[in-house]
């Protein structure tokens, strides 16, 4: 297969030929059709986060099921399906409960193994992972979903459990932050989006009429105020900035909730970064 890959932290990604993926027993292969990019992406080519090399990076995809493993039920060649970029092992307690993307033994494309810069993907427990796409949504839709969106959605849907007429502050308006902004507006939560950027703040209020925007203070001096008195709201730090987080926590009424989303950063302008 055709692969984009890096055999050294921080070398120029190369595209070569390289072996096609084995079909796990219990697993697919999958054939990309279109695959997102990914700051984690970088962080992994920089050594950041560690990965095995050499590296096929990219976990952000979707494309049509190539081959099936012996023991896999669900799925068949052609299927149209896409990844979450946390997959489970599918068996173990944690999987069983449905939250396969904190499984103890879990598997990530472009980190533990060859992801998605490349034409074939394999993928393990794929009736527990792989998610089926309907006609009606388009492979390069599903793949800037993926990562962004669904982390977004985990967040704020299944740990924030923001409601309809809920607060809900954003810290931070980047890739994940302006996912949380749309899946906020779209629950008919009140939302206010912080960022220091003058285009992120922008970027953020052409999602919805019930958007507000701030503008917060670079560095770890972050200052936060308390959303309106009145129900309750929920609170998501940004990925990476400490002093982001703080002014989460400080912006957070009695009783509300506050969801720090992605690696924690190791100074405040976030570029440090630990899983």
């Amino acid at each position: 297969m055709r692969a984009v890959s890096y055999a050294a932290y921080g070398e120029i990604p190369v595209l070569r030929d390289l072996p096609d993926p084995t079909c796990p027993a219990d697993g697919i292969v999958v054939r990309v059709a279109a695959t997102g990019v990914c700051r984690s992406d970088w962080h992994a080519w920089l050594g950041h986060d560690p990965v095995p090399l050499p590296m096929v990076p990219g976990h952000e995809f979707a494309g049509t099921v190539a081959a099936v493993g012996a023991d896999v039920r669900r799925w068949r060649v052609g299927d149209r399906v896409t990844v979450p970029f946390a997959c489970g092992c599918g068996v173990c307690e944690v999987c069983r409960a449905g939250d396969t993307h904190v499984c103890p033994s879990q598997t990530q494309p472009g980190f533990t193994g060859w992801g998605s810069f490349a034409e074939l993907v394999a993928v393990s427990a794929a009736d527990a992972n792989v998610v089926a796409l309907p006609e009606s949504v388009g492979f390069v839709e599903a793949a800037a979903l993926g990562c962004r969106l669904a982390t977004a959605y985990r967040a704020v849907v299944s740990v924030g459990r923001v409601a309809r007429g809920e607060w809900l502050v954003v810290h931070g308006c980047g890739g994940v932050g302006l996912s949380a902004v749309l899946v906020g507006v779209a629950l008919g939560a009140r939302v206010v989006g912080v960022d220091v950027s003058e285009a992120a703040r922008a970027a953020a209020l052409g999602l919805g009429r019930r958007l507000r925007s701030r503008r917060g203070r670079s560095g770890d001096d972050h200052r936060g105020r308390r959303a309106p008195v009145g129900r309750r709201n929920r609170v998501r730090g940004r990925v990476g900035g400490v002093g982001a987080l703080a002014a989460a926590a400080r912006s957070a009424r009695p009783g509300g909730v506050v969801a720090g989303v992605g690696g924690a950063g190791g100074g405040a302008d976030g570029d440090g970064h630990r899983p």
